[in-house]
């Protein structure tokens, strides 16, 4: 295995993992609180849609030059992967609040309890919203599969990953019987957002026949180059905090 598939199966299953401790914590909610039933044929349908979108779009994805697939393709993961950053940024220095699994589960629940008796038979709205949790979170767990395993010419390394990361999740969940509370999700996120934007620059770049110096060897570079650039934005971003909170704690004079 070459380190750019050792560092493809690490980003997928790591997002992967992610995506699916969310997916988790609202099937567990409107399981637990309506119907378990209900909640389970939800899933089943959002992974029968997800399946037929896999199989449509993956043949698609693995036909196109491979220039123009790794152009549209780390442009995709860069702006994703992006994303992922800025928040994980804004989590880190304190400006955004961490994502909290515990929290997520007694809001779901309520709101679970909160929608009116449960319904004989299958009950709609167990089985919709964990159609729509599993189904969004699912597409995320497809895009990533089918960028990175497209982009190698290796979906099925990419998608074994993904079925690893949602299967170890489940499976975790399903022994300790609770939400994924101490699965360090924040963390994950930082991790997958310095992942996904340094794969992201590295075939974006390929795509537009860049040289990079080293070739694979690169990738580790700007790995260590985004997480460094990560960390210093959140020691910066705090200090800025801290001054700020000092100011506004100093005693106005008249």
């Amino acid at each position: 295995m070459s380190g750019t598939q050792a560092g493809l199966v690490v980003a997928v299953f790591i997002a992967c993992a992610v995506e699916a401790t969310e997916a988790l914590t609202i099937v567990m909610a409107v399981g637990v609180t309506r119907s378990w039933r209900s909640a389970l044929v939800g899933v089943g349908v959002a992974l029968v849609a997800l399946a037929a979108l896999t199989a449509a779009l993956g043949p698609a994805l693995t036909a196109l030059p491979i220039n123009v697939l790794r152009g549209a393709v780390g442009g995709l993961l860069l702006v994703f992967g992006l994303q992922w950053l800025r928040k994980a940024i804004l989590r880190a220095s304190g400006l955004k609040s961490y994502h909290d699994e515990n929290a997520a589960y007694a809001e779901e629940s309520r709101a679970a309890g909160d929608a009116g008796p449960v319904a004989p038979g299958i009950d709609p709205y167990a089985f919709f919203v964990s159609f729509k949790g599993t189904l969004l979170e699912g597409l995320e767990v497809v895009f990533i599969a089918l960028t990175f395993g497209s982009n190698q010419k290796d979906v099925p390394l990419a998608a074994a990953a993904a079925a690893a990361a949602v299967l170890v999740m489940v499976g975790i969940g399903v022994l300790i019987r609770a939400p994924l509370a101490r699965v360090p999700e924040n963390t994950l996120k930082f991790v997958v957002g310095v992942m996904l934007t340094s794969f992201g620059t590295f075939w974006g770049g390929e795509g537009v026949h860049a040289h990079w110096p080293g070739g694979e060897v690169a990738l580790p570079v700007l790995i260590a180059g985004y997480l460094a650039f990560a960390l210093i934005a959140v020691a910066a971003l705090r200090r800025l905090q801290t001054a700020r909170d000092e100011v506004l704690s100093r005693p106005v004079r008249a």
